[in-house]
Formats: structure tokens, C-alpha cells, sequence
């Protein structure tokens, strides 16, 4: 269940091709895969924003990660997890983070999927400073995401 904390930047799907490759091969072993991106977006909080610095306890948001992933495999039957997540410097449109959940059913694959980029969201210590046209501010919440709310 690797967990990776990077500062450069990295292509998603090909983050999921080749750990799909490095674990499973040619093997028929999974039914599902569930994959979320999250990027950048170039607005908050009705302001446009220009980019964002991201910064993180190294050693402890890793584990931290990590025991997410732990909690999720307890609760479903998972064959495997990727976290990547960037800090540093990120500019609107960049990937942020990824989260990858093979399973044999696609049930678990989606339900663990979202319950660790939601734990991620509100459990992982990440501290997030937006570059705005007027200066910069420090983000103090994260966007709602669970329960889904409907529009």
C-alpha cells in the first residue's frame, strides 16, 4: 500500500499503469479499479487563484497516509492502494493528489476509494497557502465532499 509525498509534479494515469504493472503483471487478479485525481483549481472562495503552496509535516503525513489506508483495507477486501499527494509549489490545473484502489469487486474498490480521499481531505496534516491577485492567505477548510451533496 504505498503511500508516496512529492514535490514535483506527476502524470496520474501513468502512475496508475505502472504500479498496476509493478503489482499485478498480466494477472487477472482484480475485478476493479478506482481512481480519483484531484487538481488544482484556479478559484476559492469567489476569488481567482494563481496557485497555492502546499506544505506538510514530512515523516508524520506519511504515516498518517498510510494508517488511512490501513483503516480501509480493514473494512473492505482491497488488494492494493497508491496515495500520491504533491506539495510544494502547485499552479490551477496540476495534479494534487491520487488515489488508487484495486479490489475484486467494484463495490469495495469505489466505497474505499472515496472513504480514504475523504479521510485524506479532513485527517492529513497538509496546510494549504493560496497566491491570489491581491497576496496570499492560508486555507483554513477543506471543500465539502461527504456526504455528496446534489445540485
Amino acid at each position: 500500500m504505498p503511500v508516496s509525498v512529492r514535490a514535483a509534479p506527476f502524470e496520474p494515469y501513468a502512475e496508475v499503469a505502472s504500479h498496476q504493472h509493478a503489482v499485478f503483471g498480466a494477472s487477472g487478479q482484480f475485478g476493479a479499479t478506482a481512481v480519483f485525481v484531484g487538481t488544482m483549481r484556479d478559484f476559492n472562495e469567489g476569488d481567482s487563484v494563481q496557485g497555492m503552496t502546499l506544505e506538510h509535516y514530512p515523516g508524520m503525513t506519511e504515516r498518517h497516509l498510510e494508517t488511512i489506508c490501513a483503516t480501509a483495507s480493514g473494512q473492505w477486501p482491497l488488494l492494493e492502494t497508491l496515495v500520491i499527494h504533491r506539495v510544494g509549489d502547485i499552479s490551477p490545473g496540476e495534479a494534487i493528489v491520487l488515489v488508487v484502489v484495486w479490489s475484486a469487486h467494484r463495490q469495495a474498490a469505489f466505497e474505499a476509494c472515496r472513504e480514504i480521499m475523504e479521510a485524506l481531505k479532513s485527517q492529513a496534516p497538509f496546510w494549504k497557502k493560496e497566491r491570489l491577485a491581491t497576496g496570499t492567505r492560508w486555507v483554513t477548510g477543506n471543500t465539502a465532499g461527504y456526504p455528496a451533496s446534489k445540485s
